[in-house]
C-alpha cells in the first residue's frame, strides 16, 4: 500500500470540506478503563469505561461537535469503545453509531485479564509469544499474530474509506488496532510509541490504497482536566 509523509504538526487544521477522492477518517482510541489504570491486559475482554474515561469521551464529543460535519460513527463492539462512540455521537447531535467486530482490539489469548508485569511469571509461554519479533507468532489461547492483526486492521480501514469518499467519519477503536494503522500509513513503516485514550488521529484514505496521515496524537481537548499519561494500553504492550 502506498503512503505519504506524516505532517510536521500533530494538530489538525480542519477544512470545511473533504476532497471527493478520499475519506477523512477520525480514528479515536476509547476512553480510560479501570483496567488501563491497573495495567491489566484487556485484549478482547469486555471492560467498561471508568469515570475518567467517560469524562474524556464527553470532552472529545464537545470538541468534535464544533468541527466540520461528521457523517457517521463506526465503533468496535466492545463496551469501552462503544460507550465512547455513543457519548461522542450524542454530543454531535445524535449521529448514528455502527458497530463492527473487525474494529476490536487484538485478541491476546491467555494473557487477557492478567496484569502485564505478571505475565512472564504466570504464563511464560504466552508472554514469550507476545514479545516475539516473529510477526506470524500466534498467542496461546486463541490470540492473534501481528500478521493477522495487520490484515484485519488495514482491510477494515480501507473498506470503510471506500464507502465514504468525500465524507468525514469517526472510527472508535483500541490502542493496538490504531498503532497498526499508523505503522501501515507511516512512509517508513515506523511504529508510534503510544496511542493515548481519546487521542485524535486523522487519516485520509483513498480508493487506490494510498493513506495519508493528516494529524496524530492530538489530546488538546483534555487540557482542562488533564489525562493519565501513564495509562496502560495503546503502546507496544497493547490491550
Amino acid at each position: 500500500m502506498a503512503t505519504s509523509s506524516v505532517p510536521e504538526s500533530s494538530m489538525a487544521e480542519f477544512d470545511s470540506s473533504v476532497g471527493s477522492d478520499y475519506a477523512e477518517i477520525i480514528v479515536l482510541r476509547h476512553g480510560e478503563t479501570a483496567w488501563n489504570a491497573d495495567r491489566r491486559i484487556q485484549g478482547q475482554l469486555d471492560v467498561e469505561l471508568n469515570d475518567a474515561g467517560r469524562q474524556q469521551a464527553a470532552l472529545l464529543g464537545d470538541r468534535l461537535s464544533k468541527e466540520p460535519k461528521i457523517s457517521l460513527v463506526y465503533s468496535s463492539d466492545l463496551a469501552r469503545a462503544y460507550e465512547t462512540a455513543q457519548i461522542i455521537a450524542a454530543r454531535c447531535g445524535g449521529l448514528k453509531v455502527v458497530t463492527d467486530v473487525d474494529l476490536r482490539e487484538r485478541h491476546l489469548g491467555d494473557l487477557q485479564g492478567l496484569v502485564f508485569g505478571d505475565t512472564a511469571k504466570l504464563n511464560p509461554k504466552a508472554h514469550q509469544a507476545f514479545v516475539s519479533h516473529e510477526t506470524c507468532q500466534e498467542i496461546p489461547g486463541g490470540g492473534e499474530s501481528r500478521d493477522q492483526l495487520h490484515q484485519r486492521c488495514t482491510s477494515s480501514l480501507q473498506r470503510i474509506g471506500n464507502k465514504h469518499k468525500g465524507e468525514r467519519v469517526v472510527l472508535v477503536s483500541h490502542g493496538g488496532f490504531i498503532r497498526t494503522l499508523y505503522k501501515q500509513a507511516s512512509p517508513d513503516g515506523r511504529s508510534v510509541e503510544k496511542v493515548l485514550n481519546t487521542s485524535v488521529n486523522i487519516i485520509h484514505v483513498y480508493d487506490d490504497g494510498k493513506w495519508t496521515i493528516k494529524s496524530w496524537g492530538d489530546v488538546s481537548h483534555l487540557n482542562p482536566t488533564g489525562y493519565l499519561q501513564s495509562g496502560f494500553g495503546g503502546d507496544e504492550k497493547s490491550g
